[in-house]
């Protein structure tokens, strides 16, 4: 097996306000859309990020159908945190755990997206 690129696939009630998100704070394009679609990209992320609209006739299989969010973090790792929640933060973003370091070396902060997806940046130090 040779796998050729990732994605993350989530519902939400929104997809373009989640995209806007991503697009206006983290710098990602839109590679493609669609009626309740929609895929980003950023080639150093490792991974396209495509929302969906919560009950759409075609997803499949209709028991994973619901919205995402409970228990769901979008994590990317960056190597100039403190940068970027001064950034986010001058930007007005949601910022829901404050910038901290775990004793196991992890320096991350989370933020919400608007449709309760949480996104969090992590630096190893």
């Amino acid at each position: 097996m040779n796998i050729t690129a990732s994605a993350i696939s989530l519902n939400v009630p929104d997809p373009l306000a989640s995209a806007k998100f991503l697009i206006d704070h983290l710098g990602f394009v839109e590679k493609m859309s669609a009626d309740g679609f929609i895929s980003l990209d950023r080639p150093d992320a490792g991974l396209n990020v495509i929302y969906l609209r919560t009950g759409l006739k075609s997803f499949k299989p209709e028991s994973a159908a619901g919205s995402a969010g409970e228990g769901l973090l979008v994590v990317f790792i960056v190597e100039d945190i403190d940068d970027q929640y001064a950034r986010l933060q001058s930007e007005g973003v949601p910022i829901v755990t404050p910038i901290e370091t775990e004793e196991w070396g992890e320096r991350y902060f989370q933020m919400r997206d608007p449709n309760g997806i949480i996104v969090q940046l992590v630096q190893w130090v």
